[in-house]
């Protein structure tokens, strides 16, 4: 019986939702406060702090006007389409040049390592980079972590291009 309280799928949920919304507005350079302000009050700064800690989950009217105040689609904060905009671990990966300048300082090391691929390849002229899967297993050596999880921070940090780009 649902007493009111969220389960812990609707926990887990509103967790995955909360990174990405706290991503997207880091990524904006944003304040809770300037959300709430660029959005003239709509979108009040303590409701999406508790949205992205995961301590309240947002309506479905509520995602889909975050997702159009940030301009990314619905699917992008709520469904698994994170991971299967994730190409298979054996696959390439575009990154998108321009939201990697504008990534988390986490993402500096990504930064550093794409920049001395592009010199390599002496490929300045484009908006994207793809990297082989090799280069993602090395990328992860930089972070200590394994290739899957570095792929996971890409999405969270927004740099992956789009499909067909």
């Amino acid at each position: 019986m649902n007493d009111g309280s969220p389960d812990s799928t609707e926990e887990d949920f509103a967790k995955v939702v909360g990174a990405r919304l706290r991503a997207l507005r880091k990524r904006r350079r944003l304040s809770l406060q300037a959300v709430e302000e660029k959005s003239g009050g709509r979108l009040r700064a303590v409701v999406v702090g508790s949205y992205e800690r995961g301590d309240r989950v947002a309506s479905i009217r509520r995602i889909a006007e975050l997702a159009e105040f940030y301009g990314v689609p619905v699917d992008t904060l709520v469904s698994d389409g994170a991971r299967s905009r994730i190409p298979a671990q054996e696959g390439k990966l575009v990154i998108d040049l321009d939201a990697l300048r504008n990534a988390p300082p986490e993402a500096e090391r990504l930064a550093t390592f794409v920049a001395s691929i592009q010199r390599q390849r002496n490929d300045f002229g484009s908006p994207v980079l793809t990297i082989r899967a090799e280069d993602i297993s090395l990328a992860a050596l930089l972070y200590e972590i394994p290739p899957a999880e570095l792929r996971e921070k890409l999405v969270t940090w927004g740099v992956l291009a789009p499909r067909g780009t």
